[in-house]
């Protein structure tokens, strides 16, 4: 039976805001700095390795102390770690904004990204116990996701308008202000929580948990981007075994960095594999329309991330609509019917061809990003009612470590499919080209385009379009492959969640929590 939780007032609403402020930071962290890179390389020199880092290395150590900072969180206090790595982020900034050399400038990320990871999960665990009414957790938690959904939509747009009048150091600078106000106000509207009987925080398992992740990230990230390559598939090998030794460690340890009980909780895993499929699925998809409005539909950088913004706003918009809807209808069904809507959305995906232009993507993709809104409104309060008060930080963690896997998985895999129904129909058309050109064509549809400017008029236009025509035909399967991932996974989720009840926000926590206290006690048991 549910029991009455104590309703937030203006207090935490307006401690909901200031937590707004670096969840849409830290995430516009990740792509703003994209269109700064040619401007920053004229005036740094980076190496070619060098500029690697300078992009990756945010994500790199944001992804591999996840972990850490949110079981951290539980045992210093979430509010404490929070405004550490807030302080800690807007040093970092303005290093970054005034490096005077790439190693000034890579260290200077990597310290973001240090600050990030401490960031994140307190954010969603601090959101998660400030809000125990079930009503206002699901829209708190919607508003949540609308901010990082706002930080990934605006980056580049927010890079591009500061470019156009400032120097790249100004892309840095840009997240200051929202620092300051967060560690001004922060202190006085937001609570503390510090979990008792944690017990120290194991080194052995922190070096572990990095050991496992970073290795697993990088090889990931660099096959996917490069193909086979030895050294990134021995990294990635090394981090699987490192997974296997950190994975051994939790089960002897009495006070584990992670604790793996929490894997038995029938909502919260259903909710995490939800969660790491969809991220997998949409970082593909959206890397495939972006080359595709680019280098088919031959759209600038600028219109095409315009034209993308209108699809992202539709899925705000769901978001935060999706709390009211799911008093009247359960869980499982709202996201079910939406991962049943995206999947048409992704079938849609067949309607576009080398030369129809924007609108039909254009049209595929709101549809896709309506379908997806429920389930990314709803699945982090429903992983986070499961987790135990003492554990909210480590669940917060354990939530967005599943969705950078998804992310980096979806490219390796989704995307390598569409890029080698690519090479595959390409490359009977390449004959009549020189070699140079027709090897270039045969890697990506970016290198295509390139070539396709060093060669006469008839050739080029000849490349041109057996290029666009097999680009799409890769579109197209993997919309396929995607419509049928997110037909699996609908039924999977009445499955799955079938036993959760709509109550006034779309979850009853109090249903969650009792089923993850007895499967707690079972898997103890």
């Amino acid at each position: 039976m549910s029991t009455a939780s104590p309703r937030a007032g203006w207090r935490e609403w307006l401690g909901l805001a200031v937590l707004g402020v670096p969840t849409f930071l830290v995430t516009m962290d990740f792509s703003v700095l994209y269109l700064a890179v040619p401007r920053l390389t004229a005036d740094l020199a980076p190496s070619g390795i060098q500029q690697l880092w300078i992009v990756d290395i945010y994500g790199f150590l944001i992804a591999g102390l996840l972990v850490t900072m949110g079981t951290l969180g539980d045992r210093i206090g979430r509010k404490r770690l929070l405004l550490i790595g807030a302080a800690a982020f807007g040093v970092a900034s303005v290093a970054a904004a005034f490096s005077t050399s790439p190693e000034l400038l890579i260290a200077s990320r990597a310290l973001l990204g240090v600050a990030g990871a401490a960031v994140t999960p307190s954010v969603l665990a601090l959101v998660t116990g400030m809000f125990t009414d079930s009503r206002q957790r699901g829209r708190a938690l919607a508003i949540y996701l609308a901010c990082f959904m706002s930080g990934a939509t605006l980056g580049p747009l927010v890079g591009g308008v500061l470019l156009e009048y400032f120097w790249w150091g100004s892309v840095f600078l840009v997240s200051v202000p929202g620092i300051v106000l967060l560690l001004v106000f922060g202190p006085f509207l937001l609570p503390d929580y510090r979990a008792p009987s944690v017990g120290k925080l194991d080194p052995v398992s922190v070096v572990l948990s990095l050991a496992a992740i970073l290795p697993f990230v990088y090889g990931l990230k660099q096959l996917a981007r490069n193909g086979f390559e030895w050294f990134p598939a021995v990294a990635l090998a090394f981090g699987l075994a490192a997974a296997l030794v950190f994975v051994r460690r939790q089960r002897r340890l009495e006070h584990p960095l992670l604790d793996l009980r929490m894997f038995g909780n029938r909502t919260f895993s259903s909710a995490l594999t939800l969660m790491f499929m969809t991220a997998l699925v949409g970082a593909a998809t959206m890397l495939l329309v972006t080359l595709y409005l680019q280098n088919v539909v031959n759209l600038s950088p600028l219109a095409a991330g315009m034209l993308l913004l209108v699809p992202n706003v539709v899925m705000i918009i769901g978001n935060l609509t999706t709390p009211a809807v799911a008093n009247r209808i359960r869980p499982a069904y709202l996201i079910a019917g939406g991962l049943t809507v995206a999947g048409v959305g992704y079938v849609m995906f067949t309607l576009a061809d080398s030369t129809s232009g924007p609108v039909p993507i254009f049209v595929a993709m709101c549809v896709v990003m309506l379908g997806t809104a429920p389930l990314a409104a709803l699945c982090n309060h429903l992983a986070m009612s499961a987790v135990p008060a003492e554990k909210a930080g480590s669940g917060a963690s354990i939530v967005q470590t599943s969705a950078e896997f998804g992310l980096g998985l979806g490219i390796a895999t989704l995307a390598t499919l569409g890029t080698a129904v690519y090479r595959n129909n390409v490359d009977g058309t390449l004959g009549a080209l020189p070699r140079e050109a027709a090897d270039a064509a045969r890697e990506s549809i970016d290198r295509a385009v390139a070539a396709a400017g060093q060669l006469p008029a008839e050739q080029a236009g000849a490349l041109l379009a057996s290029a666009r025509d097999a680009f799409t035909s890769g579109l197209h399967v993997v919309g396929i492959v995607s419509a049928i991932v997110y037909a699996v996974l609908a039924v999977l989720t009445i499955r799955a969640f079938r036993h959760v009840r709509n109550s006034q926000g779309g979850v009853d926590a109090a249903t969650v929590s009792t089923e993850s206290t007895d499967e707690r006690e079972k898997v103890t048991a």
